[in-house]
């Protein structure tokens, strides 16, 4: 399994996402938001106008960790993940 993690290393959640997957034996491609602006970039945009991210957006938050599936799927369910 290959999965874009989308997260930061300031996160406990994104840090508890990456040793699940890691344990899991899933090719990680880790996007720090914390270390790379141009990574912030692309993740603000697919969060702008995802209808997932609705609640994400009224409630002030960030929305992470986010996980991209080798499909295109994007989820912040890590058991979706996982399964």
């Amino acid at each position: 399994m290959k999965v874009t993690v989308i997260g930061s290393h300031l996160c406990p959640d994104t840090l508890y996402a990456l040793n699940r997957l890691s344990e899991a034996k899933a090719e990680i491609d880790f996007k720090n938001l914390s270390a790379s602006l141009a990574d912030l970039k692309v993740y603000l945009s697919l969060r702008q106008d995802d209808p997932a991210y609705a609640d994400v957006r009224a409630n002030g938050g960030i929305g992470i960790p986010c996980f991209v599936l080798e499909d295109g799927t994007v989820t912040r369910n890590l058991e979706t993940v996982l399964k």
